[in-house]
């Protein structure tokens, strides 16, 4: 379809310039606070209205109306604890049904076509896991009949229909997964994300003021802080926009200025950190005396897979005597269900007992510069240190370091590392994009043409692993029994990267002792040199001799949504086993999970 427009910016203004061309299709998407009330429903229909008049097609994809998910939930919950998943997802869905109906007569009282549609009535196809599917296909047929007709597509977000037609939520963040998922089954030029921030912040403004608005951040970058707490975007949402390579622009529901793009390219090339976040709904569960031998952790987490539970900053102690310790964390959400599991399984791998630590907050730092540069780590844990705030549990990855804390810590654990990397000041300008350059998808791929795109929406949401590397020129140190107390990693990292030696892998847990293990992964060239570090330090605070294993390999497998992906971790547990091939390291993130 051909279109004659004025050129429409993002300051929402017209350009005298008159031009045609194949008309571009945005779509929209309206959380809960943004159709609160029907003024804000006017609101935003009046922005659909103002980019159908810049020649746009528009799908708007709407929340149930501010705290009405939470509500309808309230009500199940005071006739039963337990409601039936299929019942609750039945009554949740009903919230989005009440906006998307208002704002299509919002739409009609300005003298505009507009039409509703259900998830159901889109041909959202979802797997049947009640309360949390996942988007299998989406058939667009009707959605196109409708916007070429020109009307305005109202969607429900957060909702589906499994292959029995029952009806399916999609989870924390539902509406977010739509809206993207939608835009990449239509080819959309744009996906903007309405909210009531303007854009995302290098941690989230509402805890600390001094965080600063980035003009730009990687899909990368976005879905690591996404999954570690940063609320503005769910992790889900980014992950079909990097597969996929939508735009993403989140920008004010309240405001028409400018927000912030979420693309494949970094706002900076050379800052080490892009944004820090804080979970505070992470709680750390410890399994003590695990037997080390092939196979065990493979059963304690196809158990955690089976319940669906999502599990973080996976962290198993070298084993002594025949026994190791295994941490992790899971969002409180799944804490009743965590018990449970975790209970049966430790009877039946012949663990010693369990731990349960609901009084702490992960905190993090994330940035597609810390692959190349090191000291990193370091930095972080100074200024951890420098606050007197002791780190329980440490886990890193290519582009993320992470550490948790206790919760009466929170603010000031994250304040101190945004000011470590000195997040609230503007990075070096990037060079431009070139114009020559191809778009590039996940990986480095080529950007996805239309045609492939369509080949892709049957398991669009399927778990998508971009490589598997292995690297067998590592050695591994460990230091057991160190007095639990802060400032510990910042000392020995300082003295290692003092030595001008990089470190790869990082993991710290602390034991029912209270004393600390930490394991890293360091060059094999290195290992003598960092052996005499290591020893040094055992002296001076009362650590047991370092252990080492001299060669090692580490497997890493980079991919996209790792975490939200629950079987993963026990997949790669079950083909150790089956090999016969025991770990020792484990680290995890959104973007890679790496053994050795």
């Amino acid at each position: 379809m051909m279109k004659c427009q004025f050129i429409f910016n993002l300051e929402l203004s017209y350009t005298p310039q008159f031009l045609c061309h194949p008309m571009s299709l945005i779509v929209q998407k309206f959380g809960g606070t943004s159709v609160a009330d029907t003024e804000k429903m006017k609101s935003a229909a009046r922005k659909a209205i103002r980019a159908t008049l810049a020649g746009h097609q528009v799908v708007m994809v709407v929340s149930a109306m501010g705290k009405t998910t939470d509500h309808l939930i309230a009500l199940a919950n005071e006739l039963t604890p337990n409601p039936s998943s299929r019942e609750m997802d039945m009554l949740m869905s009903t919230g989005e049904q009440v906006s998307i109906s208002l704002l299509a007569i919002a739409l009609h009282s300005l003298g505009y076509e507009a039409v509703s549609m259900t998830g159901a009535q889109m041909g959202i196809r979802t797997d049947s896991s009640h309360t949390r599917a996942r988007i299998q296909s989406i058939s667009t047929e009707r959605l196109r009949q409708a916007l070429d007709s020109g009307k305005i597509v109202i969607a429900a977000g957060f909702q589906g229909i499994d292959e029995n037609f029952e009806i399916t939520t999609l989870g924390r963040g539902g509406s977010d997964t739509t809206a993207v998922a939608l835009a990449a089954a239509l080819g959309a030029d744009e996906c903007e994300i309405y909210t009531d921030v303007d854009g995302v912040y290098t941690t989230d403004p509402r805890v600390l003021p001094e965080a600063r608005k980035v003009a730009r951040i990687s899909y990368d970058e976005m879905l690591e802080l996404a999954s570690l707490g940063a609320g503005v975007m769910h992790s889900r949402s980014i992950e079909f926009a990097k597969k996929f390579g939508v735009k993403v622009h989140v920008r004010s529901s309240f405001s028409d200025t400018v927000g912030t793009l979420i693309t494949a390219e970094p706002e900076s090339l050379s800052a080490e950190v892009c944004g820090a976040a804080i979970a505070k709904n992470d709680v750390r569960v410890s399994v003590f005396d695990v037997p080390d031998k092939p196979g065990v952790a493979m059963r304690l987490f196809s158990k955690l897979a089976e319940a669906k539970i999502a599990t973080d900053m996976i962290v198993q102690n070298i084993g002594i005597d025949g026994k190791t310790d295994i941490s992790f964390t899971i969002p409180a959400s799944d804490l009743k269900n965590t018990k449970a599991v975790v209970e049966e399984a430790v009877g039946e791998i012949g663990a010693e007992s369990f731990e349960i630590d609901e009084d702490v907050v992960k905190v993090s730092a994330v940035g597609l510069g810390m692959a190349e540069q090191s000291g990193v780590a370091q930095k972080m844990f100074q200024a951890l240190a420098e606050r007197n705030i002791n780190i329980q549990m440490i886990s890193t990855s290519d582009i993320k370091i992470s550490t948790l804390v206790p919760l009466d810590v929170a603010q000031e654990a994250l304040r101190s590392v945004h000011e470590a990397f000195q997040l609230q000041l503007p990075p070096k300008a990037a060079p431009a994009p070139s114009k020559e350059a191809k778009p590039t998808a996940p990986g480095g791929r080529t950007a996805l043409s239309r045609e492939e795109i369509l080949s892709k929406i049957v398991g669009m949401e399927d778990i998508i692993i971009d490589q598997i590397t292995l690297d067998q020129n590592q050695s591994r140190i460990t230091l057991d029994d160190i007095p639990d107390h802060p400032g510990i990693a910042a000392r020995l990292f300082d003295r290692i990267a003092q030595a001008g030696i990089l470190v790869d892998m990082i993991v710290q847990s602390v034991g029912h002792e209270r004393l600390a293990s930490i394991s890293f992964t360091v060059p094999r060239s290195d290992l003598e040199k960092t052996l005499e570090v290591a020893r040094n330090f055992a002296k001076e605070s009362g650590a047991a001799e370092p252990g080492f294993n001299e060669a090692i390999a580490k497997l890493s497998v980079f991919g996209t949504g790792l975490r939200s992906h629950t079987g993963l971790a026990y997949r790669m547990f079950k083909t150790m086993s089956d090999g016969g091939i025991n770990v020792n390291i484990i680290s995890t993130s959104e973007m890679c999970v790496e053994i050795s």
